[in-house]
């Protein structure tokens, strides 16, 4: 294992880490998602619940894939978080990030305007803000791996022309897309598969991994 996957597994879903500072965060969370859901009642859209849901459970999965990547390889995950954090709950995930996801939905929703044929630079709407959030996040992945914060082991997948390719299609641009498939199913039942598949994936690796004693 790389230094940085032993520090980060080191202190794992250790709540003596646990600082102050994430019960504001929480807080704010919450009423957001407490606005969001009164104006969804108010209004009859849930649309920007489901962004905010599809986009969490998406990155969800991705760091449980990207745990067991860890484990399969027996060296690193394709990125590590071992930096400060007031709770680090897997080998590339911490509170902090778990915060920033459960809100990307929503800066990604109230986005869009309400005309579904709109187009920006000749793309769809929905497809321009998902190419240049998706391409903002890898910024900011990049600036985190330069403090040391995010660790990057594989040449495949760094700050480099052709690494940030995966980490811009695999890391970000899937999670917008999963929510432009959801916001656009035509039933409530369609959108509720479509949230819930990332989720259910994600626990039954979870699940399986816990059975096999793994730890990620």
């Amino acid at each position: 294992m790389t230094a940085a996957t032993t520090k980060a597994l080191e202190g794992l879903r250790d709540l003596s880490t646990m600082q102050w500072y994430a019960i504001p965060l929480l807080a704010i969370v919450f009423y957001i998602y407490t606005i969001e859901i009164r104006k969804a009642r108010d209004q009859g859209d849930w649309n920007p619940l489901v962004a905010a849901l599809a986009i969490f459970g998406a990155d969800f999965l991705n760091e449980s894939l990207n745990g067991w990547f860890m484990v399969i390889s027996g060296r690193s995950a394709l990125w590590t978080a071992p930096g400060p954090t007031a709770l680090r709950t897997m080998i590339g995930w911490n509170i902090e990030i778990m915060f920033m996801f459960a809100l990307l939905g929503f800066v990604f929703y109230h986005s869009l305007s309400d005309k579904r044929d709109s187009r920006i630079a000749g793309l769809p709407e929905p497809w321009f803000w998902a190419i240049l959030y998706s391409a903002v996040c890898v910024a900011v992945e990049i600036a985190l791996n330069s403090g040391g914060l995010l660790v990057w082991e594989y040449p495949f997948w760094r700050a480099s022309i052709l690494g940030v390719i995966p980490i811009f299609l695999f890391g970000y641009l899937w999670f917008f897309a999963w929510a432009i498939l959801a916001i656009f199913r035509k039933t409530t039942r369609a959108k509720i598969l479509v949230i819930a598949a990332p989720y259910g994936t994600a626990i039954l690796l979870d699940s399986i991994a816990a059975a096999m004693g793994w730890v990620y």
